[in-house]
């Protein structure tokens, strides 16, 4: 079997539609209030939000050889096997499997289930002898929406790609409409912009404003993950990684400026719903401020959690093709051409967090959890360039070898600051990313040293 038996039917609107979509979710909701109160100054937060994109930039523009050469299901998860083999292949699809994606479902169901709550009431009472107790509620609107989701993909990849292409144009939209209105109609100050010097600057603080802003950022390399689907890849995937990250920079440089301008720092930092904070000062908006913003949250969230389950189940894919999981899994629905058992899959996981955790603490958690393996994949373009240097490449990195060892060491400074400064929630990361390599030996290295 090859991970390419699933059909090439996602163009480049789709592609750009995929990676900007699958990247704005929450996070540029409650991600500036972390920032704001980590640094405390205007200058530092924005060229902080400066830097994250950069780096995220400079990691997709590298991503992008890859993916263009080597076009497969799984994305990172393919290349890393290419690079350095199949035990770093199998730990990425460890980490996927057992937290990070898992996780990542539950916290944006979670998000989007709370703001929803907005407009429809969730849950009911239901009187027993005694008592009163309540049935359903957040949880189980998240979980009702992650199976939705999961539904619309499995229909067909087509159905999903649309969906993704109207809430990506919706919430970008909404986003900029905000921006729009926060410096026409809103009730800002310039001055907010001038630092008051009482926070002493350092590069590990930007540094750990950094964790946080990335997983704001995080979504820039999942487009590859649906490599085997996407039409025309030499042409397309760079096309889409430089054009959807470029186009995810400017709407987060014009919301951090307009929150910047609308909510002075010092407040920011106190405000862990800053979008609605900052709706509320513009005067047109009225009192439907609120309401506004919960929408363009919700829209936001749905086209994440879409795209989620649109790029990640195809991990689960790619393992189980390359006999690096159970072969089930990689089952093709013959009707509808979908990784059917791997969307389901993801779909349980996604539910069983929901229902049973709580899950933005542990997405928080375990947001470095994927950075080791980023950092591999873009090592992996000097490896291959080295391994195979005959390989067609229709696209070459630009700023070669400048762009992948800036990438290199900005992440790795990251990661080593994460170490430092939080050692316990650091640690367990990697623990359970190490807990992968005996289930390694022991499962599948056993079954490829017999055959």
């Amino acid at each position: 079997m090859t991970s390419e038996r699933l059909p090439r039917t996602i163009g480049l609107f789709s592609a750009i539609a995929v990676i900007v979509g699958t990247t704005i979710g929450s996070g540029i909701f409650r991600v500036p209030a972390t920032v704001a109160g980590r640094l405390g100054e205007p200058g530092p937060v924005l060229l902080a939000w400066v830097l994250g994109g950069v780096l995220a930039l400079f990691g997709a523009l590298a991503l992008a050889e890859l993916a263009a050469a080597s076009p497969r299901s799984g994305g990172i998860f393919a290349y890393l096997e290419e690079s350095f083999g199949p035990l770093p292949a199998f730990l990425f699809g460890w980490s996927q499997l057992s937290v990070i994606r898992a996780s990542a479902l539950g916290g944006i169901a979670t998000i989007f289930a709370e703001y929803l709550g907005y407009f429809v009431p969730l849950g009911w009472r239901v009187s027993v002898p005694g008592t009163e107790i309540q049935v359903g509620g957040v949880n189980f609107a998240a979980a009702a929406t992650i199976l939705l989701v999961a539904l619309i993909n499995y229909l067909g990849v087509k159905h999903a790609a649309r969906v993704m292409g109207v809430a990506t144009i919706a919430k970008y939209a909404g986003m900029m409409g905000l921006v729009l209105l926060a410096f026409t109609a809103g009730q800002g100050d310039w001055s907010n912009f001038s630092g008051t010097g009482s926070t002493t600057f350092s590069l590990s603080m930007v540094a750990s404003a950094l964790v946080a802003i990335m997983w704001a950022y995080d979504g820039w390399a999942d487009l590859s993950y649906i490599g085997g689907e996407i039409k025309n890849p030499g042409r397309n995937f760079p096309l889409a990684l430089t054009i959807g990250t470029l186009l995810i920079i400017a709407i987060y440089l014009l919301l951090n400026v307009a929150y910047v301008y609308l909510v002075p720092v010092p407040e920011m930092a106190t405000q862990r719903l800053i979008a609605a904070t900052a709706a509320e000062r513009i005067p047109l908006l009225g009192g439907a401020g609120a309401g506004i913003v919960s929408a363009i949250v919700m829209i936001s969230c749905f086209g994440t959690l879409n795209g989620s389950m649109l790029t990640n189940p195809r991990i689960f894919f790619a393992m189980a093709d390359r006999g690096l999981f159970f072969k089930g899994v990689a089952r093709i629905s013959r009707r509808y051409q979908t990784p059917s058992v791997a969307i389901w899959l993801a779909a349980a996981l996604g539910c069983g967090y929901v229902l049973f955790n709580d899950f933005q603490q542990l997405a928080d958690r375990f947001v470095l959890g994927i950075w080791p393996f980023y950092i591999m994949a873009i090592l992996g373009v000097f490896v291959m360039r080295k391994k195979a240097p005959l390989l067609e490449r229709p696209y070459r990195t630009i700023g070669y070898p400048v762009v992948p060892i800036v990438f290199l060491l900005a992440a790795t400074g990251m990661v080593v600051n994460a170490l430092v400064t939080d050692p316990k929630n650091t640690g367990v990361t990697f623990l359970i990313l190490g807990a992968g390599i005996p289930l390694y030996f022991l499962t599948i290295g056993r079954t490829r040293r017999r055959s």
